[in-house]
Parts: C-alpha cells; sequence; structure tokens
C-alpha cells in the first residue's frame, strides 16, 4: 500500500461485496481480501472493475489458502480480521478446516496486532455453536460481543452486509456473529 495505515483482511471474501464497501466507507484503512479459489477471486476483481469502486486506492485481492496466513503477514501486522459466512464444513472429520477451529484461531493469534480483533458472521447456527465453543476453550481469546440475532440487537450498528447476508436477512434468518479480542 506504500503507507502505515491499519490493514484489515477478509478470509473467505467471496464476491467481495463486504470488503469492497469497507474499503469505500473507510478510505483511511488498508483492506485486503483472500479467497483461496480464483474462480471465486474473479468475481470481486470484477466488480472492483467497475465504476462504484475502480478508484479504491486502500483495496487489494489475495488468491491463497488461509494455511499460509503467518507466511504472509508479519507478527502483529494485521489490525482485524473478518470471517463472513465461512464454510461450515458440516462433518466432523473436517471440523480443522473451519475457519474457527483452533489451528485457525492460533494462526489469526500470530498475524493480528495485540488490540486487533476477529469478527465472525454466519447463518449456520451449528457452526457458529462450534465456533463459540473453540473461542471459549481458547485460552487465548474472549468473546467480547455476541449475538444469536445480529439485526435485531444493539450490535448491528455500522454494520455492512455481505451478499450472503442480504439474501439470509430478506428470508427472515437471523444472522449470528461474535467478536473475538485477546
Amino acid at each position: 500500500f506504500g503507507n502505515d495505515r491499519p490493514i484489515r483482511i477478509e478470509i473467505g471474501m467471496g464476491k467481495g461485496r463486504f470488503l469492497l464497501n469497507m474499503a469505500k466507507t473507510y478510505p483511511n484503512i488498508n483492506f485486503i481480501g483472500i479467497e483461496r479459489y480464483s474462480s471465486v477471486l474473479l468475481r470481486a476483481v470484477e466488480k472492483f472493475d467497475t465504476e462504484e469502486f475502480s478508484d479504491l486506492p486502500n483495496i487489494r485481492f489475495v488468491c491463497m489458502d488461509a494455511r499460509e496466513l503467518p507466511e504472509v503477514f508479519a507478527e502483529s501486522e494485521v489490525d482485524r480480521i473478518y470471517l463472513n459466512f465461512s464454510d461450515p464444513w458440516p462433518k466432523d472429520r473436517h471440523a480443522k478446516r473451519r475457519l474457527t477451529s483452533e489451528g485457525f484461531l492460533n494462526l489469526y493469534h500470530t498475524i493480528l496486532n495485540p488490540d486487533g480483533y476477529i469478527q465472525f458472521k454466519t447463518d449456520n447456527r451449528d457452526l457458529f455453536d462450534f465456533s463459540v465453543e473453540t473461542a471459549e476453550n481458547s485460552p487465548i481469546w474472549n468473546i467480547k460481543e455476541l449475538t444469536y440475532d445480529l439485526h435485531h440487537s444493539e450490535f448491528l450498528q455500522g454494520n455492512i452486509m455481505t451478499e450472503y447476508e442480504s439474501k439470509f436477512v430478506a428470508e427472515g434468518k437471523p444472522i449470528c456473529r461474535f467478536v473475538l479480542s485477546r
């Protein structure tokens, strides 16, 4: 970015709506969207190339696996991590692939600055319950904010929606959200 502004990342950014709107809303913060699949990343890049977003100097996209985060980001380099509507990996044998598993929470600990935090949103109650339990059992993380229905809670102010969130809210599904800090 060529500046010393805070860096915030979204892991599994999908089509990029959330991150692009964050970059537009907060021009003095740098945003990096991380997506594992190039075909999905392409959708975000195409959206970025539209007139509405093409002049944003504070956004970048990276195609990579989240397990490689410590190879890309220095210790304490990241200000915030956003996890929005992550793949739930519903089978028990795939629990370690969930972006809120103990292994990933440990990775985030290394790249997140001491005052940084993780924000997680999902419509999947099973994934949310797993994530809450993982956070509660962690010696590193504390749950700072928690709601099982974001759009009818005190935490809604300032919320920027993702594509999935807009769809699920229109269907009347509650959105679960927590914020983790150390």
